[in-house]
């Protein structure tokens, strides 16, 4: 099986360059970074500070074994009392993959976990933004196969935003299929 770097290099720039005329390969749309995003919001209301803090090691501990890298906690940068935080605290957890690590997780993502995933049908269109980055959500973290289900106490959710240097969101979509991105 083809690696996605290699897949990149071999494959997707030369059929980019023959369907968008582009002259020169360093045109051709890359993927520069993928994050990986979780916000703690309702899996912390209503804990004791204890449980908060375990819950949070949990899933920051789950996020670093999917991204193959360690997650850190995004804090608050100011209280807002409706949301009743408190400048500093913590409100989720936060990877950014670049380089190999970035292409080893991609190709986790695409060949095993949203195969894995409940009702998955493809990648909506409308995941592609009109600057060309792709944003999805994984409704449960266990999809990966880093994850046990049964030492899994909570399931959580996360965001993935997969940035690209596609100018436009056709071009966006025609390089993510060549990559081998399941959009529908």
């Amino acid at each position: 099986m083809m690696r996605l770097k290699d897949k990149y290099i071999k494959e997707v720039v030369p059929q980019m360059m023959e369907k968008f005329g582009y002259k020169n390969t360093m045109a051709v749309p890359k993927i520069i970074k993928v994050v990986l995003n979780n916000g703690f919001g309702s899996h912390v209301i209503g804990k004791t500070a204890v449980e908060q803090k375990k819950i949070q090691e949990a899933i920051v501990n789950d996020l670093s074994l999917i991204a193959g890298q360690r997650a850190i906690l995004t804090r608050a940068k100011k209280a807002i009392a409706s949301f009743k935080t408190r400048k500093g605290m913590p409100l989720g957890a936060s990877v950014t993959l670049r380089g190999q690590k970035m292409y080893d997780f991609l190709e986790r993502l695409i060949n095993v976990a949203l195969p894995r995933s409940r009702d998955f049908r493809g990648i909506e269109q409308k995941s592609v933004d009109k600057n060309g980055n792709l944003t999805l959500a994984i409704r449960e973290h266990i999809a990966f196969p880093e994850i046990s289900p049964e030492k899994t106490k909570q399931i959580f959710s996360f965001e993935i935003s997969v940035v690209t240097t596609a100018k436009n969101h056709e071009r966006a979509l025609a390089f993510l299929k060549l990559l081998g991105f399941p959009i529908k």
